[in-house]
């Protein structure tokens, strides 16, 4: 199996996959190896892409809160966090970090207080304002904070302590935003199930990642791969390191794996 990110590490930084990716990646399939996508994404931010490389299948979406099946647009599985659960951590995060704004990623949209100031372009059309992301019955497959004034390290370090237990806590960007899902959901524990359900053992899993929210994968896998554009926490814990996205990392280490 081939296990990877879109963001930062398949993806260039124009958003793109370049032919030589799209043409490893069909010569990793051609060899046997099953390609899934594992990334923070929702479902409706890895169906263009997949078009764009390729790639059928199985995908990891919102950092394991997700299985999502290519071909028929459908949800297989989901791991939501509890609301009351949620309710807490928000609250947690309110008196660490004042000001800070929330949103809810449901697996099919966005609801967001106005508080919460991020804006994705091609997203917005999924977006809708809401005077509590707690109101209603959505599910909560991601809980989104954002603080303008805050890294996401700086926030992860602020809050991370004191919210153990009542929710996983990790970041794929820079900028102020802590991505939560409900406790033992991880971009890891998801992708084990599938190579469980599949008979694979991790040694036979390839891994490429860039952002603290890949770090568990890289350790997983028996081959896990740090962008050199990586995360410095991920350049710390990882030994094996690619070329950076924009310079076709991952395409450089199927060719030589699987030419």
């Amino acid at each position: 199996m081939v296990a990877t990110d879109l963001d930062g590490t398949l993806l260039n930084s124009a958003g793109s996959i370049t032919p030589r990716t799209r043409k490893a990646l069909q010569l990793a399939r051609s060899a046997g190896a099953e390609i899934v996508f594992v990334t923070a994404r929702p479902p409706r931010g890895v169906r263009d892409i997949a078009v764009q490389a390729g790639v059928s299948g199985t995908a990891v979406c919102s950092n394991g809160a997700i299985v999502y099946d290519l071909a028929t647009d459908g949800i297989v599985a989901d791991h939501p966090l509890d609301r009351e659960a949620a309710m807490k951590v928000a609250r947690t995060l309110a008196e660490a970090l004042p000001g800070i704004g929330l949103a809810v990623e449901t697996g099919r949209g966005v609801l967001r207080e106005p508080a919460y100031t991020r804006r994705i372009e091609h997203d917005m059309a999924y977006q809708r304002e809401v005077s509590s992301v707690f109101d209603g019955d959505e599910p909560i497959v991601k809980l989104l904070a954002q603080s303008p004034g805050h890294t996401a390290d700086e926030m992860f370090t602020a809050v991370v302590a004191a919210i153990e237990g009542l929710a996983e806590v990790t970041h794929s960007g820079v900028h102020g935003l802590l991505e939560i899902s409900a406790p033992g959901v991880t971009k890891a524990g998801t992708l084990d199930g599938l190579c469980r359900e599949r008979g694979i053992e991790p040694a036979q899993v390839v891994a490429f990642g860039d952002m603290p929210n890949d770090l568990a994968v890289l350790a997983y896998a028996g081959a896990g791969y740090a962008m050199a554009n990586a995360h410095h926490l991920v350049l710390a814990a990882i030994e094996r390191r690619t070329s950076s996205n924009d310079e076709d990392g991952v395409a450089a280490v199927l060719e030589e794996l699987y030419g």
